[in-house]
């Protein structure tokens, strides 16, 4: 058949790989961790669960297009602006809407060499060319990244903390990328994971937005607030973004179960710090303990770490993959993002982390 006979996409279209979440499958074994998602193992706040619970009740409503009870609780949280707040579907939505407001066809769009499969998906489905930035030991290199600055550069997506790294530029260095950038070029910081981060040297990316005419803050509710299922991102922005990207999202992007649950959740500041907590604790046994058995793990300051296997040997990624997933252990293969002979893991309950730890060591030692 002709493709003159069927409609078929734009240009670019076919060329994006789909992006392939964490798998949550072990079959046959009698207990599965998932540990491939980076999915908090404190659930969400029961604040949370409760205003869910009474969202409910009305489903036969349409949610308030403006999330504006969701944007205020933001607000009062970080002492923001609710004007310069945008809700959303997801981070996801929001790398996808800034990617169609200011991407045409050929305009370029930067990443670094290890950074979130979505922003070359979305860089494509704008009808924009992706443009890699080595990173320097596993991590974005300021000046690499205004190297591949040409005239056809729009945006540039810089992951702090990294995923699936865990590595992060210190807010010197952010602040160095934001002015060696011109003034038309958007520099989207995305800060899932920055409620993790225990750094004196680290900022999300607020205070920038609220210096800057062209750099916007992206955040997640799916990590340390336990809501990923329930779909909600949100960014800080300059005025004249919100008012762009605005017009382009859809009028409801954000559900009524989300808004009440969102807002709740962000306020249970207690909860959220009982994550933390717990993260810092098993990120820095994970660390200790996949270490000692000869394994070289990714300095990580978000709620996962990047496991690296040896060259030679035999004891490789997918060999070990393999051997988790048969014992119920659920890890994310990496290959896409570069990494063909590591796992992310995601820092789980303390049952998964010696878990995995023991699982490993029978592994290494056989």
């Amino acid at each position: 058949m002709s493709s003159l006979d069927r409609p078929t996409p734009r240009p670019g279209v076919m060329n994006i790989a789909a992006y392939v979440p964490g798998s949550d499958s072990a079959p046959g074994a009698m207990k599965v961790w998932k540990l491939s998602s980076n999915e908090t193992p404190l659930g969400p706040s029961p604040a949370a669960r409760e205003a869910l619970e009474n969202a409910g009740r009305h489903l036969e409503l349409y949610p308030d297009g403006s999330a504006t009870k969701l944007r205020e609780a933001i607000a009062e949280t970080y002492g923001l602006n609710p004007a310069n707040i945008l809700c959303s579907n997801g981070s996801d939505e929001l790398l996808g809407l800034l990617a169609q407001t200011y991407l045409t066809a050929g305009d370029e769009g930067i990443y670094s060499e290890h950074g979130f499969l979505v922003y070359r998906i979305q860089i494509l489905a704008s009808g924009g060319v992706p443009v890699i930035a080595p990173e320097k030991d596993e991590r974005a290199d300021v000046d690499a990244i205004l190297a591949a600055v040409t005239e056809r550069t729009k945006i540039v997506f810089l992951a702090n903390p990294n995923n699936p790294t865990g590595t992060y530029l210190p807010v010197d260095e952010v602040r160095r990328l934001q002015r060696g950038l011109p003034g038309h070029v958007l520099l989207v910081l995305d800060a899932a994971y920055a409620e993790y981060v225990r750094r004196n040297d680290y900022e999300a990316g607020i205070e920038l937005v609220s210096s800057s005419e062209n750099v916007v803050m992206t955040r997640t509710f799916s990590k340390i607030y336990g809501l990923a299922g329930l779909r909600i991102g949100w960014m800080y922005a300059p005025a004249h973004v919100v008012d762009a990207v605005n017009r382009v999202r859809g009028p409801f992007n954000v559900n009524a179960l989300a808004i009440e649950a969102g807002a709740a959740a962000i306020r249970d500041k207690a909860h959220v710090e009982r994550a933390a907590v717990h993260n810092e604790e098993w990120r820095t046994w994970l660390t200790d303990e996949l270490t000692k058995l000869g394994l070289r793990v990714t300095p990580s300051i978000g709620n996962f770490v990047l496991i690296h296997f040896p060259e030679n040997g035999g004891k490789t990624a997918e060999k070990a993959d393999a051997f988790l997933t048969a014992r119920g252990f659920v890890l994310r293969r990496v290959t896409g993002y570069g990494f063909p002979n590591a796992l992310r893991m995601t820092v789980g309950a303390e049952e998964a982390n010696r878990g995995v730890v023991s699982a490993l060591a029978e592994f290494m030692g056989g």
